[in-house]
């Protein structure tokens, strides 16, 4: 045991031993139930544009290094379980072949690509494994009728409200044409007809309510 622990404290192994530890208490977290296995993912917000952002943070790094696909919180626990491992036995090679000082230097790289090559490998079938996300995007409401909230709409102001298929209901930033303004009060009807997603808003104009589908439309009857 003295011998494990003298290299499990030495250089490079040494630089993942805290990262193991954390890990280590992370996950005993998530089995008393403290914290949810997504808890590092950033708790993304699966409303109306859930699906229409880009990954952010830790999420991100590791999707810009093809770690991406898992929780955040799986797939670094094995990025840093695996580079402990792969370092402390680099370590020991390096001793039984004689090696020192500078051959120690090489174990980190070389336990760093090992990492990252095993985690890639593993994060694939668990990301094909992973629910597919079920939220609701911009592109899901176009083709909705929403209720304007707003005293009035125009082509730079307005807000309204739209019921998606699940039930949810989302306020948004809503925009209309010139000729359609004049029929866009709060309380009125208007039709989604375009998103704009460098604006950020829906495009609408006036409509008759009972043209709403409605949450079942194309469902079969019961």
């Amino acid at each position: 045991m003295s011998e494990f622990m003298r290299v499990a404290m030495s250089f490079p192994a040494n630089l993942f031993g805290f990262g193991l530890v954390v890990v280590l208490v992370y996950w005993v977290t998530v089995l008393v139930g403290a914290v949810g296995v997504d808890a590092l993912d950033g708790g993304e917000d699966t409303g109306a544009d859930h699906r229409d952002h880009s990954a952010t943070g830790p999420a991100a790094l590791l999707a810009a290094a093809g770690l991406g696909g898992a929780p955040v919180s799986v797939s670094l626990s094995l990025l840093i379980s695996i580079a402990w491992f792969a370092s402390l036995s680099g370590a020991v090679a390096v001793e039984r072949i004689g090696g020192g000082g500078p051959a120690r230097l090489l174990v980190l790289p070389a336990a760093l690509a090992a990492a990252w090559a095993l985690t890639r490998l593993l994060v694939r079938p668990l990301a094909r494994l992973a629910p597919r996300e079920t939220g609701t995007s911009h592109r899901d409401l176009v083709g909705r009728v929403c209720t304007i909230r707003t005293g009035h709409v125009s082509h730079r102001f307005g807000q309204a409200e739209i019921t998606a298929d699940d039930g949810s209901a989302h306020l948004v930033q809503v925009r209309a044409r010139s000729e359609d303004a004049a029929g866009l009060a709060a309380g009125s009807t208007a039709l989604v007809f375009d998103y704009d997603p460098d604006g950020g808003f829906f495009h609408v104009m006036p409509c008759d309510p009972v043209l709403d589908p409605g949450p079942d439309a194309g469902r079969p009857p019961r």
